[in-house]
């Protein structure tokens, strides 16, 4: 997978399906090359007042295909 092309502006939904934002980096193991971390942009109207950034560690990350899905507490 091309972490470019194929990760970098999806949008990301919480488990009531709710959109967070949208991965704008990922962050890596040096050792493993492994992503551990996605960093997620805020969209929409907080985006306007305040850039903010979130990372989520990828033991959050429940499926990424069209968009990127978090795990809910269920899930935990």
């Amino acid at each position: 997978m091309r972490i470019k092309d194929e990760l970098f502006g999806k949008e990301v939904l919480d488990a009531e399906i709710q959109i967070v934002g949208k991965v704008s980096d990922v962050i890596f193991d040096k050792a493993s090359f492994e992503i551990t971390d996605l960093v997620i942009k805020k969209s929409g109207f907080s985006e306007q007042i305040k850039a903010s950034e979130n990372i989520v560690p990828m033991e959050l990350v429940k499926v990424i295909g069209d968009k990127v899905l978090l795990k809910g507490e269920d899930d935990i």
